[in-house]
């Protein structure tokens, strides 16, 4: 059954039950080709790659190069003069709104899912995904049980960290890393 079409903003049409354009419409009705063919690398490849790219921060600190008279300097890529290595140097304020124009505002996302994968009945149609390809529903997790980061990368990857790469030996803690004493900041982990 076909919807009935208003006209809308500078004579585009418009669907008044669901309000898309007309050429989305047009795009549902196409008959589309999907091709996606096997990672070269395999599904690890794919989550290193995604891994990169959802969680990279606006400049990396191997690009920074000082902070020294009231300036922050850092290496750019010029890509006007054949990619070449430059070094800008600017106020920190200005260095800070720069960088604040990578942080994303409260309620958006880096990554959006759409399809199957869209919040809207998402449950419902990896159901449906599911029966369509004969996969089994995969069991849920039983509450109070927390589920340590070792478990969870044993069944993401495949691969137990809990035994050793070299021999198959079981891995056993040594010691808890010391915390440094408060104030005495003499080392900082970089989580970038």
């Amino acid at each position: 059954m076909h919807r009935p079409w208003t006209s809308g903003k500078n004579g585009r049409t418009r669907c008044s039950n669901c309000r898309k354009n007309s050429a989305d419409h047009a795009k549902a009705k196409a008959n589309w080709v999907v091709y996606a063919k096997r990672p070269f690398g395999g599904p690890e490849q794919v989550l290193a790659y995604l891994g990169r790219y959802t969680h990279r921060v606006a400049i990396a600190n191997s690009r920074l190069s000082g902070i020294e008279d009231g300036g922050v300097s850092f290496r750019w890529k010029d890509y006007r003069h054949h990619d070449k290595q430059k070094v800008m140097t600017l106020k920190p304020g200005e260095f800070i709104r720069r960088f604040l124009l990578h942080v994303l505002p409260d309620g958006f996302h880096r990554i959006r899912h759409y399809g199957f994968l869209a919040n809207g009945r998402r449950a419902a149609k990896l159901e449906t995904c599911r029966r369509l390809l004969a996969v089994p529903t995969p069991p849920i997790a039983v509450a109070g049980t927390p589920d340590d980061y070792r478990d969870r990368h044993h069944r993401l990857t495949g691969h137990d960290l809990r035994r050793c790469p070299c021999c198959g030996g079981t891995m056993a803690p040594l010691a808890p890393i010391p915390r440094s004493p408060a104030g005495h900041a003499n080392h900082r982990i970089d989580t970038s």
